[in-house]
């Protein structure tokens, strides 16, 4: 029991030291004039971008996994190691993707919290109203933006699972008919990948626009 209570005060402690040093972080940034608005922008074109370049990373995959397959000679190892390098180098990109949302959401949370609360500081009620009425409107694209960023996100896990699997089944079965195995399986994992493309551009699309909307503001 103790070990356990003792485990969570830790816990809490690394939370709030992480919040303290977060605060700070952004804190210091205002004091050289780069506000969360800025940052948040910035922050946007880094998953946009980082989901462009795992869609491009996911298209070469399958690209690298169709020709491999398809070539009935060659070194088994070889289209192993080239199979293996195409799934980790996917894994990395997605992982990117990952925590480029990640950071977005966090200096997203702070900025609409920040806003929200210094509404209550308005002496002039119609600008109070308007400010107020921009932040429900700039809260509602970012989490439609955001939401589609998600669904792309998660659209990933699978194919990595697949890839996964024709990997480690190529690594333990260095054999004709395991090609003629994993062969049968690409027809799911091509449909898959085109649905993963789709979602990411639709989400690219969304960040865009929302880009465009702050740059109204």
């Amino acid at each position: 029991m103790n070990n356990r209570f003792l485990s969570i005060v830790i816990l809490c402690c690394v939370m709030f030291t992480l919040q303290g040093c977060e605060t700070a972080y952004y804190g210091a940034l205002e004091k050289v004039g780069i506000h969360k608005r800025d940052i948040m922008s910035d922050r946007i074109v880094d998953a946009r971008d980082a989901q462009e370049e795992a869609k491009q990373e996911f298209r070469s995959a399958l690209e690298r996994f169709s020709t491999e397959l398809g070539f009935s000679g060659g070194d088994l190892e070889e289209k192993y190691n080239t199979l293996s390098d195409a799934f980790t180098s996917s894994e990395e990109k997605a992982e990117a993707v990952s925590a480029r949302i990640e950071a977005l959401e966090s200096v997203s949370e702070a900025l609409f919290d920040e806003w929200n609360d210094e509404l209550s500081q308005y002496k002039n009620e119609r600008l109070r109203r308007d400010s107020e009425s921009q932040l429900k409107q700039t809260e509602r694209h970012y989490k439609r933006m955001l939401a589609s960023m998600h669904r792309a996100e998660k659209r990933m896990a699978p194919v990595l699972d697949t890839f996964r699997d024709q990997v480690l089944y190529l690594k333990h079965n260095l054999n004709a008919r395991a090609i003629a195995s994993l062969k049968s399986e690409f027809g799911s994992l091509e449909k898959d990948i085109g649905r993963l493309i789709k979602e990411m551009e639709l989400s690219i699309a969304q960040a865009d626009q929302f880009i465009e909307t702050l740059g109204k503001q």
